[in-house]
């Protein structure tokens, strides 16, 4: 696994921590229950271990929500709830 999220529970943003030998553009997709795109973050990671907070999230309902990232040739799925 190249990424985490610091908590699966979020309120207005998301604490990314990425791990990888090789720096590479890190994108990451927040859909809701439906599979509609709710925001996108991306950036490129030029250090091995690099943390991101992705930030602006507040808009959005609370309820479940997948979050999809990739970095480079890895991709990864998890499920996050935004909550009060």
């Amino acid at each position: 696994m190249f990424a985490k999220v610091k908590s699966p529970v979020f309120i207005d943003s998301l604490k990314l921590e990425v791990s990888s030998s090789v720096p590479a553009c890190l994108k990451a997709v927040l859909k809701d229950d439906k599979g509609s795109v709710c925001s996108t973050f991306e950036t490129n990671t030029a250090r091995v271990n690099s943390e991101y907070i992705w930030q602006n999230l507040n808009h959005l309902p609370y309820g479940v929500y997948t979050l999809e990232m990739s970095h480079g040739e890895e991709e990864m799925k998890m499920r996050l709830v935004k909550r009060v």
